[in-house]
C-alpha cells in the first residue's frame, strides 16, 4: 500500500465520533506526577489540579488493528498540544480541533506496520503531559487488497468521449466507502457521475462531452478504504490528463458517409461500407478505444467459423481503430472500395479506403466520439466505451451513491 492521502475534515470529524465510542478504546488518568520536567507547578499545587484523561482509538499495545481504523485521540480535563504518529511507513498526518480537545488523523494506516503514537497534552493549569501508545496493524495478503488501474493514463491526452475508468483487480463490495473517496476534477469544471459496470469496474463521465482542451484530475483515494468481506484498497492513484480537439465523427449507414467534424467544423466526408444483412453494424454513440496501424483480423474471434462461406482470415488489415468489444472497428478496407459510399458489405466494421484511413488514424485519438445512425441495432453501455448511450440522469443512477 502507498502512503495514504488525507481525508475531507467533515469525513474526518465524523469518524472521530464513532472511534472515541468504540470499546476498544483506552482512558488513561494522568495526574501532575506525569507532567514534563519543569513545565509545571510544584507537585502540592498540581495534587490540586483535575486528572487529565487521554482517550485513545487503538489499545495500547495491539497487534491486530484495522487498517481503516481511523486514528483519534481525546483529551478530558485539559487540551491536546501535539500528536505524533510514526511508523517504518512514514507519518500519519492529523489536525488538533479548535478547541484543542481532540486530535483526529487525516491519513490511513498500512498493513503488517507497527505505529508509534505520542501525545503532548496540557492540563487545565498548563502542566504538560505526555503518553506513548504502541500498536501494530493488521497484517493483509494480495488476496485480501484490491488494486486500483486507471485510465486514460497519466499526461495522455484523449478525446471529448473519454470516460475515466477505474478497475480493480478483486472485488469491491461497499461500493458507496470506495466511491466517496474517489474524485474527479477539471479545469474548466464540468458535472459529472460514476458509474459501477460491475463489481470491478467503475467509469466517470461528464454531462456532455468534454470541453476540448480540458484538464482533468483523477484522485483514486482508496488505500486502505475497507472494500468489504475482508478486502482493503491496495493503493491509491492520482493522475492527470488532457483533452484535445472535439473531434466528432458521424457515420450514417443509410447513406454510406462518415463526416469528419473538429471542433464543430466540417472537415471532410469519405465514402464507407458497414455491415451488411446479418452483420449489421451497432447504431448509436461508440468511442475509440485503441488503434492499431496494422491488425490481423480472423473472423473466428466474432463467431465465424473457419471454412464456412462467412469467414475470414486477414493479416494486415491497416489502420485500424476498435470502437466495440465485439469486434467493430473502422479500418482500411481496399477490397471494399467500389461499395464504399453505395453498399454494406461488411461484417460491421467500418470500411474506409486506404487513403482515408490513413488520414483520419492520423488526426485520431483514444476517446474520439463516432455516432453512428441508420441501422435498428443498438450500441450498449458494456460494449466498449458505451457510457454516452444512456441519458445523464439514467447514468448517475449507476452511481452507488445516487
Amino acid at each position: 500500500m502507498s502512503q495514504s492521502r488525507p481525508r475531507s475534515g467533515a469525513a474526518a470529524a465524523l469518524a472521530l465520533t464513532a472511534a472515541l465510542t468504540l470499546s476498544a478504546c483506552r482512558s488513561d488518568d494522568l495526574p501532575g506526577a506525569s507532567a514534563l520536567a519543569g513545565d509545571g507547578p510544584s507537585a502540592s499545587a498540581s495534587a490540586e489540579v483535575p486528572a487529565l484523561r487521554l482517550v485513545t482509538s487503538v489499545q495500547k499495545g495491539a497487534t491486530d488493528v484495522a487498517v481503516d481504523r481511523e486514528l483519534a485521540v481525546e483529551a478530558r480535563g485539559g487540551s491536546i498540544d501535539s500528536v505524533s504518529v510514526s511508523s517504518p511507513a512514514g507519518k500519519v498526518p492529523g489536525q488538533v480541533r479548535a478547541d484543542g480537545t481532540r486530535w483526529v488523523a487525516s491519513g490511513r494506516l498500512e498493513p503488517g506496520t507497527s505505529y508509534t503514537m505520542t501525545t503532548v497534552a496540557a492540563k487545565t493549569d498548563g502542566t504538560r503531559v505526555s503518553r506513548t501508545t504502541r500498536f501494530r496493524t493488521q497484517d493483509l495478503t494480495l488476496d485480501e487488497q484490491t488494486y486500483p488501474s486507471v485510465a486514460p493514463l497519466a499526461g495522455e491526452t484523449v478525446g471529448v468521449g473519454m470516460p475515466v475508468i477505474v478497475s480493480f483487480d478483486l472485488p469491491v463490495s461497499d461500493k458507496a466507502s470506495f466511491e466517496k473517496h474517489m474524485q474527479v476534477t477539471s479545469a474548466p469544471s464540468q458535472p459529472g457521475a460514476w458509474h459501477w459496470i460491475s463489481d470491478t469496474e467503475a467509469h466517470w463521465r461528464p454531462k456532455a462531452y468534454w470541453k476540448a482542451g480540458t484538464d482533468v484530475h483523477v484522485d483514486i483515494d482508496v488505500n486502505s478504504v475497507s472494500a468489504g468481506h475482508g478486502i482493503y484498497g491496495q493503493e491509491s492513484r492520482e493522475l492527470d490528463f488532457h483533452v484535445g480537439d472535439a473531434h466528432i465523427y458521424r457515420v450514417d449507414a443509410q447513406t454510406h458517409q462518415l463526416k469528419v467534424f473538429s471542433n464543430g467544423k466540417l472537415l471532410r466526408t469519405l465514402p464507407t461500407t458497414t455491415g451488411k444483412p446479418g452483420f449489421t453494424t451497432r447504431s448509436g454513440v461508440k468511442v475509440i478505444i485503441e488503434k492499431f496501424p496494422v491488425k490481423r483480423m480472423n473472423s473466428e474471434t466474432i463467431g465465424i467459423p473457419a471454412g464456412s462461406s462467412e469467414a475470414y482470415d486477414i493479416d494486415d488489415v491497416q489502420w485500424a481503430m476498435r470502437v466495440t468489444y465485439s469486434g467493430e472497428f473502422i479500418h482500411a478496407a481496399p477490397w471494399s472500395v467500389g461499395s464504399q459510399g453505395y453498399a454494406n458489405v461488411s461484417h460491421g466494421c467500418t470500411g474506409l479506403s486506404t487513403a482515408n484511413a490513413a488520414w483520419l488514424y492520423a488526426m485520431s485519438r483514444r476517446g474520439d466520439v463516432v455516432e453512428y445512425t441508420g441501422t435498428d441495432k443498438p450500441m450498449t453501455l458494456t460494449n466498449g466505451y458505451g457510457d454516452w448511450n444512456e441519458s445523464f440522469q439514467q447514468y448517475r443512477q449507476g452511481s452507488a451513491l445516487s
